[in-house]
């Protein structure tokens, strides 16, 4: 809450100290070296030329910059932009002129002795009634002031650019990260329904044989629903409860399977912690099922899973290839890896390598996921 209200009172600290700087600066700013008194009226146009200047650098970032530049009336802008430079010249001459700022100068270097810009020596007239040189123009303080005001108008316009810059990006990165939410959303949504639904579907068939083995498998649904509900809802999680959950699904699916399907996970026991999206691993495993086994025909499903690295994850899916089985992944029997290859788009951009065979020379449908993780 502190560090809150320290970022909320952090723009207009800086905002104070940038104009005491420069209020600062002009104080201090002697015009020529030497001991010269000058006088009050100089003062005050410094003074004046501060208040003109935090008034342009606020009106070109909260009206001319949002208003004509970000809305590409950049001819007007510009035009805006020289218009207030010469107000502001304009002004310190005129406010030169009332106050014989320049007369004022010019006496204070004769009582000094400075030397002028061309050079003569600043004096009184001596005994002959010889005239001094002329009083100072003061082109010099002129030009100090439209540098000033050229730098106050850039700086106020690089500020409100590149805020505006910022805003936008920072708006484009919270739509991106929603857009990412709501898909996958949509994609977890997809994927679960479907796998429940072919899991219900296996245990009646299991109650009409074995009533025992029935409720042991809905057991085993009901901690693997747990999993999908609760334990995977906070995001990422622990690679070995992936690991869990998918051989809860394959004990789950042999209930129904004869001898004639061999199934193999093979994994390292333990593995090793790391954090993965939930659910990533279930469609590869699901689609081996689902097209891998025939009622008539000896099958086999491999599934192994290796850490080559322990920021890396591995993931081969093999399983019999049927002329029958719809592996097409762009149809509606594909569905679980279309959707699978959109989370890991989304998740692990650049970072993921997926591979699929569908028909290997052993006559096999392969997947192979490389995925990088972190520890």
């Amino acid at each position: 809450m502190a560090a809150f209200s320290f970022r909320r009172y952090l723009t207009p600290l800086i905002h104070v100290l940038a104009w005491g700087l420069l209020a600062l600066t002009l104080l201090l700013f002697q015009p020529m070296a030497g001991h010269v008194v000058l006088p009050v009226q100089f003062w005050i146009k410094q003074g004046v030329l501060w208040v003109l200047w935090v008034a342009a650098f606020y009106l070109t970032v909260r009206v001319s910059v949002p208003r004509l530049l970000l809305r590409g009336h950049t001819g007007w802008f510009v035009a805006v932009l020289v218009a207030t430079a010469a107000t502001i010249l304009l002004l310190s001459r005129a406010l030169e002129s009332a106050m014989h700022l320049p007369t004022l100068m010019h006496e204070a270097f004769q009582a000094a002795g400075v030397r002028l810009a061309d050079g003569s020596l600043a004096r009184r007239a001596g005994p002959g009634g010889q005239p001094g040189p002329p009083p100072p123009r003061g082109t010099r303080f002129d030009l100090v002031s439209l540098l000033i005001t050229l730098l106050v108008l850039g700086i106020g316009t690089a500020i409100t650019v590149v805020q505006n810059w910022q805003r936008e990006a920072q708006l484009r990165e919270r739509l991106d990260q929603q857009r990412v939410e709501a898909e996958l959303s949509l994609l977890k949504a997809q994927i679960n329904p479907h796998f429940f639904f072919n899991t219900l579907n296996n245990i009646y068939s299991l109650t009409l044989i074995d009533g025992d083995r029935a409720r042991a498998a809905l057991h085993r649904l009901s901690r693997m629903m747990r999993y999908v509900l609760y334990d995977t809802a906070a995001g990422p999680t622990p690679l070995s409860k992936e690991v869990a959950f998918i051989q809860d699904y394959i004990t789950l699916m042999q209930l129904r399977l004869t001898d004639r399907v061999q199934v193999t996970f093979d994994h390292p026991d333990p593995v090793h912690e790391v954090l993965i999206a939930p659910m990533m691993l279930l469609p590869f495993v699901e689609n081996a099922f689902k097209h891998g086994v025939a009622a008539t025909q000896a099958s086999h499903i491999y599934i192994g899973l290796q850490q080559p690295t322990p920021g890396e994850v591995v993931v081969e899916v093999r399983n019999t290839r049927f002329a029958a089985a719809g592996t097409d992944l762009a149809g509606s029997n594909g569905i679980g890896l279309v959707n699978t290859r959109r989370r890991l788009d989304l998740l692990y951009p650049g970072h993921y390598s997926l591979a699929v065979t569908e028909h290997t020379p052993a006559d096999e449908f392969e997947v192979k996921l490389r995925l990088e993780v972190n520890g």
